[in-house]
């Protein structure tokens, strides 16, 4: 540490934790750290410590109580050296003499100054960043200190260096300022270099680099549209001529309508824009310390046609808060704070071409207290206005990203069927998952724990496993298309199953005990897909075929200290694959674009066959017989001008005259 205060955190429970500091110092013969013991206090020298209990965090604060101005003529209490303090101090954490935790800290702390001499009026210089690096160390960032991982830093002695020196920052932000570029002819990094490569590199000094092109003469400037809003229109008129898929949906301030969704890192984002006709379906963990509130009810959204319309909402109170309370970390109690919260919000968007109709919210209002894990659930639904009580009939027939997947039994006499992943609960046990139903577009990898014991029959729990994986694909057809009728067989695509065990395949029984081979415990489902057409420029996707298949693992029971007859845990998975393919097969290879490499266009920086691009059936710029005329006028005219050069016909000439 190089300042006079430090944080760190204790993970766990603290209660009956005793936290200790002592001052520590190294063995004069070995020259290593004399470890203290529980029997420390509090305050340690001039350091205090500080505990703030939490949940299961506790906050630990260690802070110095001295002096750090440097001394003056006649002064004490202060420093008498820029290096005011060096120190190692120990943090333990106890519980009955039991040292449950143990932190070193070396402190590198410097006097605190002030410029009292003359000012200079020489000013730095700061180099120019077009034609020299502005730092040679940009990891160096804390002036009079230390860095870590920083190697170039000059303020590491090598005893500190000594504690990072294999793990230093690497590139130019470790001090590699003028790396080799590939251009450079002693450059041996590219992986395939070409022959020309000799003829064309460039021999020149590490300082004219080309990164320096990173470096710009930028103005920073503050930004005059703020976050999520779009600039206000100064002509009068509408602002939409309506929405189009994908286009994110604005309220009456111009700002974007957002609610909260899950991002790509799987967190949920608070402020994020609903985008029109794709549909979702979240869940967000808070708690009562971090529980905000959504958007205002009364705020008005854009239709797209520059009108604004009013959200319907109702309001109703959750009966079963036990489907969305997931962990509850303490009992109880009457002084518990509880707090009427939001439990779930479901946006019905009532849409008609480009424009939005109708706006139904229904809110889920329930008490939420002091320790408990609420699972907030955003749902967002966009029906056509020309719904009926049986189906939707939208404008697209084909499937958008984010909708469920259709699926249907046809060997039931309900074909309704379903296509589901694993909504793990809880302790994530298969017991306690729930179904999601697979979404469109959207590639998906989930799974449960199942629980086994060490006497376990092996084909029995294959049985068990394959029993559980077939619970998720209750169909044997999927739909081609989100509109598929299901009294029309073509509509619908049969499912290729292929089953874990087959005539050809040798299970192995397992005969050793706790141990079983050839457990299918991961469900692999592919949906191939592809673009048929577009309705009013939305690609209208639709499901070719669904494969299911299966990948099996050896099963062994996982010992402690010592095997007793308790129970293991066997993950099972299912992941969910969409794979594009092209509407058309692509049109297949020539054999000179498969013997000569070094002429296909795709794989090279010099494309001779486009030479005479203009005059293949590719170029569309002008009519092909057009192309034909102007290439066959081009070859006669360096005919003529080859044939003119020529010293013989410069002689028929002159003695044609003669």
């Amino acid at each position: 540490m190089s300042g006079p205060r430090v944080n760190s955190f204790f993970l766990g429970n603290s209660s009956g934790v005793n936290f200790s500091i002592t001052l520590i110092s190294a063995d004069e013969e070995t020259g290593k750290l004399q470890l203290a013991n529980c029997s420390g206090s509090k305050r340690a020298g001039d350091w205090n410590l500080n505990v703030t209990p939490g949940m299961n965090t506790s906050k630990v604060t260690i802070s110095l109580t001295r002096n750090l101005q440097l001394c003056s003529p006649n002064a004490t209490d202060c420093c008498t050296t820029p290096l005011c303090v060096v120190e190692t101090l120990q943090v333990l954490a106890c519980r009955d003499s039991v040292m449950l935790a143990h932190l070193l800290i070396q402190a590198e702390i410097y006097a605190n100054s002030s410029f009292t001499g003359n000012v200079s009026e020489n000013a730095t210089i700061i180099p120019n960043q077009v034609f020299q690096p502005l730092g040679s160390c940009p990891c160096d960032l804390t002036a009079g200190a230390c860095d870590i991982r920083c190697c170039c830093d000059l303020e590491c002695t090598p005893d500190l260096k000594q504690l990072f020196n294999e793990s230093c920052f690497t590139g130019v932000f470790g001090g590699d300022v003028n790396p080799p570029f590939d251009q450079l002819c002693s450059s041996q990094s590219m992986e395939y270099t070409p022959d020309w490569f000799p003829f064309l590199c460039i021999q020149s000094s590490l300082n004219n680099t080309p990164f320096l092109g990173y470096f710009y003469h930028g103005s920073i400037s503050t930004p005059r549209v703020p976050p999520f809003k779009i600039p206000l229109q100064t002509s009068p008129g509408k602002l939409f001529n309506g929405y189009r898929q994908g286009d994110p949906i604005m309220t009456e301030e111009n700002e974007y309508f957002t609610i909260p969704q899950q991002s790509m890192a799987g967190q949920c984002v608070g402020n994020a824009p609903v985008a029109y006709l794709q549909n979702f379906d979240v869940k967000c963990l808070t708690d009562l310390a971090s529980y905000k509130e959504g958007l205002l009810r009364d705020m008005r959204i854009n239709s797209g046609t520059g009108d604004f319309i009013q959200q319907n909402v109702i309001y109703r109170t959750i009966t079963d808060p036990g489907k969305f309370i997931t962990e509850s970390e303490s009992l109880r109690t009457a002084e518990v704070l509880c707090q009427n919260v939001t439990f779930a919000e479901h946006y019905t968007f009532i849409w008609k071409d480009k424009n939005i109709e109708r706006i139904n919210v229904t809110v889920f209002l329930g008490s939420l207290c002091d320790g408990e894990i609420l699972a907030q659930r955003f749902t967002v639904k966009f029906q056509s206005l020309k719904t009926t009580n049986a189906t939707e009939l939208f404008g697209n027939p084909g499937y958008q990203v984010g909708k469920p997947v259709k699926a249907a039994n046809m060997n039931a006499s309900d074909t309704f069927g379903s296509l589901n992943v694993w909504q793990p609960a809880g302790r994530g046990l298969c017991t306690l998952a729930t179904y999601t139903p697979v979404l469109f577009g959207l590639d998906s990898f989930s799974g449960c724990i199942l629980e086994v014991g060490i006497n376990e029959d092996c084909s029995l729990l294959r049985g068990n496993v394959t029993e559980k994986l077939n619970s998720l694909i209750q169909a044997t057809h999927v739909g081609k298309r989100d509109n598929s009728s299901y009294s029309d067989l073509n509509d619908w695509v049969e499912i290729i199953r292929l089953d874990p065990f087959n005539s050809d395949t040798n299970v192995s029984s397992g005969n050793f005990k706790g141990i079983c081979p050839d457990i299918p415990a991961n469900l692999n489902i592919r949906i191939i897909f592809a673009d048929v057409g577009a309705v009013q420029g939305v690609p209208r996707q639709e499901i070719l075929a669904v494969q299911i298949s299966y990948s099996t693992v050896i099963w062994q029971f996982q010992c402690g200290l010592i095997c007793e007859n308790s129970i293991s845990f066997l993950p099972i998975t299912a992941s969910v694959q969409f794979i594009k393919v092209p509407a058309q097969p692509p049109i297949p290879m020539t054999r000179f674009q498969i013997n000569y490499t070094e002429f296909d266009c795709n794989r090279n920086d010099v494309c001779w066959p486009q030479l005479f691009y203009p005059l293949t059936r590719f170029y569309t710029g002008e009519p092909y017989s057009q192309c034909l005329a102007k290439g066959l006028s081009l070859t006669f005219l360096v005919l003529l001008a080859a044939i003119m050069s020529n010293p013989w016909f410069s002689k028929l000439w002159n003695s044609s005259l003669a």
